[in-house]
Order: structure tokens, then sequence, then C-alpha cells
């Protein structure tokens, strides 16, 4: 059986487009099925649940499976016991930092999400959308690309949510995107550390370890007036983990930019990158909502 998972702390992208992909497998005469690596966030239940969709089981270890990873392709990003599984395939909207000792089936195309590649594979395989899975496939799509907003976003994911919003019944785009942000967004029962740790993913820039989290908001205000609480928790994640430093981008869809909350060894790389001073343990950035796209590609550059 061919185990198809996204990357660890699933987002909806990485959970939607691990069970449409699982699917599309078995209509392919594949036997296939959809994990997840963590809990899923509120957002991704509501969409389950407003699809009628199962929750995917829990994945401990992939290590002698066959398997296929989506939405990400970097190990430390996924499944413990990874290094000794059998990767079959990858499906990927992100950069590429992947090495593996045999060919393999890669996808990887510079689209808002990996839904919108799954779907796209329907097509191409000439293979049916059920209701279900367009719902979910569509989420996914207008979570990745912040309702259209996020500078990842493409024409064909604009096309294809179209599309999908047809086949799913989904009347008002918008109006279920930004339902979908108020659950994701609401954070007055959590935590710092599970604010913190809401939707991060972990990158080494030579040598050095970011921990870059990110939390996207109707409006900021809730999170950044526990701004000192949050910064905090991030000093106790870096320490307990042995991090260069540990980010977290609190994004207001509505402002359409990102209040970045950081603790660093050194705080000079990260504000050449951003050519912005960290005052209080933040940087304004107007016009910010990608990680991918806005956040990682400056540090790496800092850091080359």
């Amino acid at each position: 059986m061919i185990h198809v998972f996204g990357h660890k702390v699933p987002d909806t992208d990485a959970t939607c487009s691990a069970i449409a992909y699982a699917y599309l497998l078995r209509q392919t005469g594949k036997d296939a099925k959809a994990f997840r690596l963590g809990e899923l966030n509120k957002e991704t239940k509501l969409v389950l649940e407003r699809f009628g969709i199962e929750e995917p089981p829990l994945l401990e270890n992939a290590a002698g499976k066959d398997v296929w990873l989506m939405d990400h392709n970097e190990f430390e990003q996924s499944a413990d016991g990874i290094e000794e599984a059998n990767i079959v395939g990858v499906i990927d909207h992100h950069k590429i930092k992947f090495s593996y000792g045999k060919p393999i089936t890669y996808i990887a195309l510079p689209w808002g999400s990996s839904s919108t590649i799954v779907a796209k594979l329907f097509e191409i395989y000439g293979v049916e959308i059920p209701k279900e899975i367009a719902g979910c496939l569509l989420s996914a799509i207008l979570s990745d690309t912040v309702i259209f907003k996020s500078p990842t976003t493409t024409d064909v994911d604009k096309e294809i949510a179209e599309k999908l919003a047809k086949i799913a019944g989904v009347e008002d785009i918008k109006a279920w995107g930004i339902e979908m942000f108020k659950a994701k967004s609401s954070i007055a029962e959590k935590s710092a550390r599970e604010i913190v740790l809401n939707d991060y993913k972990v990158y080494e820039f030579d040598g050095k370890k970011f921990l870059i989290n990110q939390v996207e908001v109707i409006d900021d205000s809730e999170v950044l007036q526990r701004k000192e609480e949050i910064l905090e928790e991030m000093k106790r994640i870096k320490e307990e983990q042995g991090l260069f430093a540990v980010l977290t981008m609190v994004t207001d869809i509505m402002k359409e930019g990102t209040t970045l909350l950081v603790v660093a060894d050194d705080y000079e790389p990260i504000e050449k990158a951003f050519s912005k001073k960290v005052e209080g343990g933040a940087i304004w950035l107007p016009g910010v909502m990608s990680r991918k796209k806005q956040i990682v590609p400056p540090l790496e550059k800092v850091f080359q």
C-alpha cells in the first residue's frame, strides 16, 4: 500500500492534496491511503466536516513503507523514519531540496497550492472529481493562496478553483474562504506555545536552523496584544531546539501585511534580509503574505 501524506504540522493543503491524490491513485488501480503526520487545525477540520470527509489516520513512522510525499520535499518536514522509507513520488509547489538514490515520479509546479496540481492531474488522467473531493481541493487552494491575495497565486489556481467550486456546489468562493480563515485564526483559547507552533516549518540556511511559523488572521490585534508572551515562548522554543532563530509571521489578510516577530542569536542578518530594524521584537512587512515566496528567499540570499 502507498502511504500518501503531507508535511508535519499539517495544513489544509497538505491534508486535502493527500486525500485527493490517494483517491486518484486508487482510481488508476493503485492501493493507496491518505495519512496525516500531526493534529489537524480548526480550518482543516471545518473543511472535512463540511464536505463529509473522514479525517485521515495518524502515521507515526514511515520506515519500511511505500510513501508519496505531498506538499513538501524536505526530509526535515516529513515523517519520522522517512530516511528508511521507499519514496514512490513527490507532488509539491515549494523550493526543491531533495535528493534520492533512484528515479521516482517528481511533480513540482510553481502554482499556489499542491491541491491545484492534484486537480490538474485528475483532468490529465480523465478521472471525474467527486463533489466532496472537489470541495476539499477548492478549500486548500483558498487557504494556501489566502483567498487569491498571496503573491504565490497564479491564473491556474483561479481557473481551477472556479471549476472545483461548480462541482462542489460552492456559490460564493470568497465567503467560504473567509469562513475558513475565521476558524483558523481564532486564538482565544490557544496557549502561547500553540500559537508559535501553529503552522511551522524548520529551514536550514548555511548550517543555521530557523523555525518559521505563520499565523493568518482576519484581525491581528488579538495576537499582537499577546506579543510579549509569545516572544518569551519563542525564546524557550529556540533554546529547547537549539535553533538560530524563531520567526512568527502574524499575517493579517485584510491589511495584506505581516508583523514578523523575531527571536534570534543575531538579529543583523534578519534585518539585512528585510532591510528593516527589529524594534520591540517585531518588524512590520507591508504586502508580505507568503512564507515560501517572501520570507524564505530573502533569508536564503543573506546566508548564501
